[in-house]
């Protein structure tokens, strides 16, 4: 079944009002008719069965048939600061991490970063990046879109790394510490919200990894092999999420 994402200013009682591009999608490019059933999520944890009643101009009403919880989300919010990869890797990142439960992504500027986004070219990319997430959202059922964030240099992670339980920074240079010896260590049952870093092409500079750590942040090993910076990105999430339980793992 068709699901779109609304505000809840479109809500008013029992009828579901829908403009913008969702309304072209389910008019012209879908052509659903009256009568005919779609889902819609307000992005707070709430969904709803609507039967659409009619089209107007520039807009197709509905009313709502059952309201239910969606309960796709993961139990633990993830946030991915992502230095931003060369070519259009960036929206793989993007598409698969919003299919796995990201909450949020932060596209990243380091030392190495190769890719630089400014002036209308980044606010068009940002845009983009938006709408790739919904449409991904939409795809995998989830009950919210996560949140392409503006581009951030590293060292504004400093001013929001403290609102994390637990960031981890993935590095190719660790040979010690892995997620088994952080899970180990760390009392998980307490940790909801996590912040993963994952590096370009170059990897980090030591400089890079020692600020992240002075600030709290632990840096890990993926394993013996090197990763490319999107297999990092969601070998790392999905592995985190497995231990919360969501990918049919356990705490």
């Amino acid at each position: 079944m068709h699901r779109f994402f609304i505000n809840r200013g479109s809500l008013d009682g029992e009828v579901v009002r829908i403009t913008g591009s969702d309304y072209n999608h389910i008019s012209r490019s879908l052509r659903l008719n009256t009568g005919e059933e779609i889902i819609v999520s307000t992005g707070d944890g709430w969904e709803y069965l609507v039967k659409i009643s009619a089209f107007g101009s520039g807009a197709v009403e509905g009313r709502i048939v059952e309201k239910k919880e969606n309960h796709s989300e993961p139990p633990v919010s993830i946030t991915l600061a992502q230095a931003i990869p060369k070519k259009n890797k960036l929206d793989l990142i993007i598409e698969k991490s919003t299919e796995l439960g990201i909450k949020r992504i932060i596209p990243l500027i380091t030392g190495r970063t190769i890719v630089r986004v400014r002036g209308e070219r980044e606010g068009k990319k940002l845009v983009r990046w938006q709408r790739m997430a919904e449409e991904a959202a939409k795809q995998s059922q989830r009950g919210m879109i996560p949140i392409i964030s503006d581009i951030a240099k590293l060292q504004d992670l400093a001013a929001s790394m403290g609102e994390f339980d637990l960031t981890l920074l993935a590095w190719v240079g660790e040979k010690q510490n892995n997620l088994r010896k952080v899970r180990t260590n760390a009392d998980l049952a307490k940790v909801s919200n996590i912040l993963m870093i994952i590096g370009p092409e170059g990897g980090f500079s030591q400089n890079e990894v020692e600020f992240v750590r002075n600030l709290g942040g632990i840096p890990i090993s993926l394993g013996p092999r090197v990763l490319r910076t999107e297999t990092a990105a969601l070998t790392l999430l999905a592995l985190l999420l497995y231990e919360f339980g969501d990918l049919g793992g356990t705490i």
